[in-house]
């Protein structure tokens, strides 16, 4: 399998000092993020959808290989509620083809307090044409049902595997052939570090459930202190050894 690991943005002020030397400017902290690590999820889109020509500039900073995961607007998935998707759905797909080849997985980050749905779910996919990765974060209990797992199934789309104190939240569903993980806090110290047994688990838990030759996507949301990045070098390196980390992707 091969493990693109990362953490979820790259512009948090508290890294200043500590993962970016105090002398780089908040302008080149993209490259220097990408110097460092293979992928990325960006989660400001959620907040503010770029416009395409920021989107191209990101994709000119990075290099060839560089993945950018693109969390969607809030737009879609928490004002609509995933309701008439179509033109949320083509403006997001529109602004973010100027990432190029760089464009990863579409995250769907689904609001705590929406319950389960499958017609809308299955509406809002269906919108995203063939090729382009879709990966969805329930986050309402009622979400965990055969219905939403075929829903997923048939078009393809990843169930997010959701990581809180250093357990899963919600089913381990595979439901693409193709995996995305993403964790939020870990139980060790200084919080909210990950331990290296949890890190370890999870790479052995995405090499269990796919084969070689696919692809999973592992973004770290601990940002605080850098605590994010610090997980995601300790996990890049534990599925390096274990033969799990992607080796086309740039390397420290």
């Amino acid at each position: 399998m091969r493990l693109w690991i990362g953490t979820s943005g790259w512009q948090y002020r508290d890294w200043r000092g500590t993962v970016y030397p105090a002398d780089v400017p908040l302008a080149h902290w993209l490259e220097a993020y990408a110097g460092r690590f293979p992928t990325v999820e960006n989660n400001s889109a959620f907040y503010r959808l770029p416009a395409r020509e920021t989107f191209a500039d990101w994709h000119a900073r990075v290099p060839a290989g560089f993945v950018m995961a693109v969390k969607a607007s809030r737009f879609l998935t928490h004002v609509k509620r995933l309701r008439d998707p179509a033109q949320p759905v083509a403006r997001l797909l529109d602004r973010a083809a100027g990432l190029n080849g760089n464009l990863g997985p579409i995250l769907l980050q689904l609001p705590p307090n929406l319950a389960a749905d499958e017609d809308l779910l299955a509406d809002c996919l269906r919108e995203f044409p063939t090729g382009v990765r879709v990966a969805v974060e329930p986050r309402h209990p009622s979400w965990w049902s055969d219905g939403v797992r075929g829903v997923l199934e048939r078009h393809g789309a990843a169930l997010v595997w959701s990581d809180r104190r250093s357990r899963p939240v919600g089913p381990l569903w595979r439901t693409a052939d193709w995996a995305y993980l993403r964790l939020h806090e870990g139980r060790a110290q200084p919080w909210p570090r990950y331990g290296r047994s949890a890190l370890r688990s999870w790479v052995q838990r995405l090499a269990a459930g796919w084969g070689e030759g696919c692809d999973g996507f592992v973004y770290f949301n601990n940002d605080p202190g850098g605590a994010a990045v610090h997980d995601a070098e300790a996990m890049r390196a534990l599925a390096i050894r274990s033969g799990q980390a992607c080796r086309t992707c740039p390397l420290p």
